[in-house]
Parts: structure tokens; C-alpha cells; sequence
């Protein structure tokens, strides 16, 4: 059964045994205050059909002060206390509050051009010891063309993931990363959704999750996302080009 709540993680987690989920994957606030801005003066280029770089506006968000602290030591003690394993996006952020007897990182290659944006995003993980990496084109309205050509650009925009939220992550690297690392039958724990990228991805590969998200506005968007991927699998975020390639992965759709 998979729960979505509208509530503050930390006295949740209480609640939870030692060891109760497989593993947490969460991406936390950074404490660098990006969910303070709406990004429209952040202008991406975007190469037409021509060859000709334009710039894009992207669109307003929530704008918030979640970002303007990191998350508190107790925080991260009762993440590891109830998860076996955890990939924790923004380790780079976070080295003072992460223990150092982990060297796995999953690293995101945004292969995101002239943008301003940041190169790639680092997650810590304690589920492996080496250095894993995922290519996708994240920038604005420059967005890769599948998991496995995620360092070419989806040439037809109206199939790109729609976006609500500053610091959301694509639907795809939550795909990439539960199908290649992800038992079969895991319970997964993720304790900011955000933008719902990631339960997304765990309703199409069939994880039992429990999730929060503390804010009352990033709840009901990403509430109303998931419901209106429920509503229509192939909505908002996945082509029947990057169907097929699913299914050659084997990867296991349910719906």
C-alpha cells in the first residue's frame, strides 16, 4: 500500500522500527535558497530545429524559504535509523551531517550546455562504494530524449515532463536509478517529495513507498501530478517512443 502524506517527516519517523523500509531516497533542502526564487530570470537557451539558440522564460513557482536551512542532525539520524540504505541528493551539501564510511555516489550529468545552471547534481549513497553515472538533459525547457539518449535533446517539446517546482528532478533518473539498483519487492521511504518525480516512478515499477511532503502547496500540486498519471500512465512525462525502450528494459509497467 503506498501512503502520501501532507506532514512534517521527522515525528513520522518516529513511529518506524529500526530498519523498517530498504531504503530512503530524498532529496532534501540544500540551504541554498533556490526554492526563494521563480527562476524567471534564469533565461535558458534552447536550440530550434534551425540550429538557432534562443532564450526561453521558464515559469513562476511557489516561491518559498524552505531552501534557506539544511535539514537537522536528527533529521539524518532517524533517516538511517529506519532505512537499510539511502541515496540522499545534495551530499555535496550535506558532508558535515553525513557519516564518511560511505564512497557510493550517483552522480546526474544535466548535460545542460551554456546554461547557468549547475553542471550535475551529487547524490551519497550507502548502497554501493563506487561512483555511478546518469546522463539527462535537464534545463528549463531543454529536456533528454529517454533514459538511454538522455544526452539528446527531445526535439518535440509538448513531450517534455512538465514542471512545478524549483528543485524538481526528472521522473526518469528516479526510473533509472530504482531499475538498475532497486530489489524486487522493497519498501522505499521518501521524506520531501517535491515535485512527485519520484513516486511516479515507484507507481510505474510497482514499489511500495511511504512519502511526505511538509508544504501545503507542493502537496496538492504534486497530489494532483500523480493523480493525473494514474488517470493516464503515458501523461505528462513519458513518450510511446520512451515506452517501448521501457519495455525492452524489462522493466515492469503496471498499468
Amino acid at each position: 500500500m503506498n501512503l502520501y502524506f501532507n506532514l512534517d517527516c521527522i515525528p513520522e519517523l518516529e513511529k518506524f522500527p529500526n530498519n523498517h523500509f530498504n531504503i530512503g531516497v530524498v532529496d532534501v533542502n540544500y540551504g541554498i535558497g533556490e526554492s526563494g526564487k521563480n527562476h524567471n530570470t534564469r533565461n535558458t537557451l534552447v536550440k530550434q530545429s534551425n540550429g538557432k539558440k534562443v532564450k526561453i522564460k521558464n515559469k513562476n513557482y511557489h516561491i518559498k524559504d524552505w531552501d534557506n536551512k539544511r535539514p537537522t542532525k536528527e533529521y539524518f539520524k532517524e533517516l538511517f535509523r529506519v532505512c537499510e540504505y539511502v541515496i540522499i541528493w545534495g551530499g555535496n551539501y550535506l558532508t558535515d551531517l553525513l557519516p564518511e564510511f560511505s564512497s557510493g555516489r550517483i552522480i546526474w550529468d544535466k548535460c545542460n550546455g551554456d546554461s547557468d545552471f549547475s553542471d550535475c547534481e551529487i547524490a551519497w549513497t550507502n548502497l554501493f562504494t563506487s561512483t555511478r553515472l546518469f546522463r539527462y538533459m535537464w534545463a528549463g525547457m531543454m529536456q533528454g530524449k529517454s533514459i538511454s539518449e538522455g544526452h539528446i535533446m527531445q526535439g518535440n517539446k509538448k513531450l517534455n515532463e512538465i514542471r512545478i517546482h524549483q528543485t524538481q528532478k526528472p521522473t526518469k533518473l528516479y526510473l533509472w536509478t530504482a531499475h538498475k539498483f532497486f530489489k524486487k519487492g522493497w519498501r522505499i521511504l521518501d521524506t520531501h517529495v517535491g515535485s512527485g518525480s519520484s513516486l511516479i516512478a515507484y507507481e510505474m515499477l510497482g514499489f511500495e513507498y511511504v512519502a511526505y511532503e511538509k508544504d501545503k502547496d507542493h502537496f496538492k500540486d504534486s497530489t494532483d501530478r500523480i493523480e493525473a498519471f494514474k488517470r493516464e500512465p503515458m501523461f505528462d512525462f513519458i513518450s510511446n517512443q520512451n515506452q517501448e525502450e521501457i519495455n525492452k528494459e524489462e522493466i515492469p509497467l503496471l498499468f
